[in-house]
């Protein structure tokens, strides 16, 4: 069992820190300098990730909050329609996020007339550091609470209870998943190969971590980021095949 502790703010002086915002702007950041890395070693403007990258970031960011309002507090902000703007109270959706992202960085990309899959292989490769470093933060802050369980890496309540903590297991996956892609970043692979593993890898973690938590709204059984995860994961799974039968020939190291 994992001791509780709790680690919310930082004081400097009069300025005061929020854990969560640091650790996931520490993520943003780590990943995006490994994207933009990985787009120079390609042969990529690495110039365009980190543009492409701060407007992915506002596209995360709208697309996290709404589906937040929509998919799980929606009668709380429809009773309280100024509650959408206060932001610093939390609720955001990790998913929403991939969705906003995801929309706004094809339109960006398209937008300056390069090739969209390259970049997105690429600027994908910097994801899963990106969020183990932030899930750390909601670890720290244990925003995301789980069932009671006796697992090793369960975490120990004050009531002396004990919980699973998602922001932990999902902090660990990020790193598992930032170790494969450097595996397979050894040798050459397909251009798409970490979109796919991503997809899949991601999608069905998430879509068996949803079961252990506590507080999110379901609908038929499932919460909006397991209907999200199993359309990630369906779209990865045929990426997957399709780079098996070889529709994406180029392959990059």
């Amino acid at each position: 069992m994992i001791p509780y502790f709790q680690w919310t703010h930082i004081q400097l002086g009069p300025l005061t820190l929020q854990v969560w915002g640091l650790f996931v702007a520490l993520g943003i950041l780590v990943g995006l300098w490994i994207a933009a890395r990985r787009a120079d070693k390609q042969g990529l403007d690495k110039g365009i990730v980190y543009d492409a990258g701060t407007w992915i970031m506002l596209g995360a960011f709208l697309g996290a909050r709404i589906l937040h309002i929509v998919g799980y507090e929606f009668s709380t902000y429809l009773a309280d329609p100024m509650e959408v703007f206060r932001v610093w109270h939390g609720g955001f959706s990790s998913v929403g996020g991939f969705i906003g992202a995801v929309l706004v960085g094809v339109w960006y990309l398209r937008r300056k007339h390069v090739d969209v899959y390259k970049y997105a292989d690429v600027m994908i490769f910097g994801l899963p550091i990106g969020l183990a470093i932030g899930r750390i933060g909601c670890f720290f802050i244990h925003d995301h609470p789980g069932t009671a369980s006796d697992f090793v890496l369960a975490v120990q309540q004050p009531d002396g209870t004990s919980q699973h903590d998602h922001g932990l297991y999902l902090s660990i996956n990020g790193f598992l998943l930032a170790g494969l892609f450097w595996w397979l970043s050894r040798k050459k692979r397909p251009l798409g190969t970490y979109i796919a593993v991503f997809l899949t890898w991601y999608g069905a973690m998430r879509f068996f971590l949803d079961f252990y938590r506590t507080v999110d709204a379901t609908y038929l059984g499932l919460t909006p980021a397991q209907y999200v995860s199993l359309v990630m994961f369906i779209a990865g799974a045929w990426l997957s095949v399709s780079l098996l039968r070889g529709s994406k020939r180029d392959k990059v190291s």
